[in-house]
């Protein structure tokens, strides 16, 4: 055990990146144990765990990182579903195993001068912003209890690695700091996020696993989410768009999500390639939102994405670049105060969204206050105000005990799709189209 007051660190502005990485490669080269973070205020740059090793933020501790460029050496890790070089992440780990971020205390990442530099002089970002926590190739990963705030970029990033446990940690990024996702694993296995809140400027928790520019396809899997607050963020959970490794078996249950732009988002498109399948969603409020459930397989953000192959309804030919989405459960789920539609399923007419199941779900439109949005981020659509289901390009799609309540027009829009049940829904069938 190191406590960084014993080295002589103060609390007095300088940077103490020195005597913390040295303490880590000391307690690594002995074996393992844990680095303190007493109670006060402490400013470093970029740090690197090692395997065995515990950094324990005690209550009353923060953490600061530098906002200088100089105090971030490049590595390569992968960024945006490509493998690259970036600046390093505030704590980074790499091939490394038994690490964890404990304690009460809190990581601070002083990202305003990282978020004004990427809205307005960007050509001078040489890489990309530094994620806070990121993780490559690295196993038995622990993080719990603490407070992140005001992270350069993404959050948490685990890519390639396995057997997390993410446990009641707090992320606050303002709403409006660019591209400040919660919590984000890529290509990676045996996940446990639990007890989390999350109140962030782009999604709250995104599931990815590269894209079809990286070689390397490894899915993203075993992923239990569950007892959740999810704030503001421009999703509450979401999966893809990068997701050519695939992506399955992610549960989602027990959580809040206030004031989210999109609830449960599955997103891709053409190019992409892999599968997302195994999907359930159980027990969830969501409160406040444009849309509680987006399934789209138009979705045209990130390079190639306004090209007409991703944005042509007519068929293509199946290749390795047709996404799929398929084994997608709905069930005991509140959404009130929704704007633009109940729901919002598009998939592709050579790859139709199958097997999605609606079960005991209650959704009311917002009504007079609802403010007129596009429900999916995808070309041709239309801002749209208390409308119900949009179900295009589907097969074997179950509405059970699905209520919609102070809609516009049809209950359920359908278009071009096959074995769609209705079951005791509170709207009659009628509202169905052919």
């Amino acid at each position: 055990m190191i406590n960084i007051s014993d080295h002589g660190v103060t609390t007095d502005g300088r940077l103490v990146t020195t005597i913390i990485q040295s303490s880590i490669n000391e307690l690594a080269n002995h074996g393992g144990g844990r680095l303190i973070i007493p109670c006060g205020q402490y400013l470093t740059g970029a740090i690197e765990l090692k395997s065995n090793v515990e950094l324990h933020l005690s209550a009353g501790a923060v953490l600061t990182f530098s906002d200088d460029f100089a105090d971030f050496p490049v590595v390569d890790s992968r960024w945006e579903g490509v493998t690259r070089q970036v600046y390093q992440p505030c704590i980074y780990a790499r091939n490394a195993e038994n690490i964890s971020i404990t304690g009460l205390g809190k990581l601070e990442g002083n990202g305003s001068k990282w978020w004004h530099i990427f809205r307005e002089q960007r050509e001078q970002l040489k890489y990309p912003r530094p994620e806070f926590l990121g993780f490559d190739n690295c196993r038995r990963i622990v993080l719990r209890d603490f407070e992140i705030a005001n992270s350069p970029s993404w959050t948490v990033c685990p890519v390639n690695s396995e057997n997390i446990t993410i446990d009641n940690i707090s992320i606050k990024n303002p709403a409006d700091s660019p591209n400040t996702d919660g919590i984000d694993p890529e290509s990676s296995r045996n996940i446990r996020i639990m007890n989390c809140q999350i109140d962030v400027g782009d999604d709250c928790i995104a599931i990815k696993s590269g894209t079809e520019d990286d070689p390397n396809r490894i899915p993203c899997e075993n992923i239990t989410i569950t007892n959740c607050t999810l704030l503001h963020g421009h999703g509450g959970v979401v999966l893809g768009s990068e997701m050519s490794g695939g992506i399955k078996n992610v549960v989602i249950s027990n959580c809040v999500f206030k004031e989210t732009d999109r609830g449960i988002r599955i997103k891709s498109r053409r190019g992409r390639g892999g599968v997302i399948e195994g999907v359930l969603v159980n027990n969830i409020i969501i409160d406040t939102t444009i849309c509680p459930f987006v399934l789209n397989l138009y979705y045209f953000c990130g390079p190639k994405g306004k090209e007409t192959y991703v944005s042509d309804k007519k068929a293509y030919p199946v290749d390795e670049r047709t996404p799929e989405f398929k084994q997608i459960h709905f069930s005991n789920i509140l959404a009130k105060n929704v704007s633009a539609a109940a729901g919002y399923i598009y998939g592709l007419p050579e790859s139709v969204v199958s097997n999605i199941e609606f079960s005991n779900i209650e959704i009311e439109m917002a009504g007079a206050n609802a403010i007129a949005e596009k429900p999916a981020m995808m070309a041709g659509i239309k801002a749209m105000t208390n409308q119900g289901f949009y179900l295009m390009n589907a097969d074997d799609v179950t509405f059970d005990h699905v209520q919609i309540k102070n809609h516009e027009g049809r209950a359920f829009n359908i278009q071009d799709a096959t074995q769609v049940q209705m079951i005791n829904g509170t709207t009659k069938i009628e509202s169905v189209a052919d």
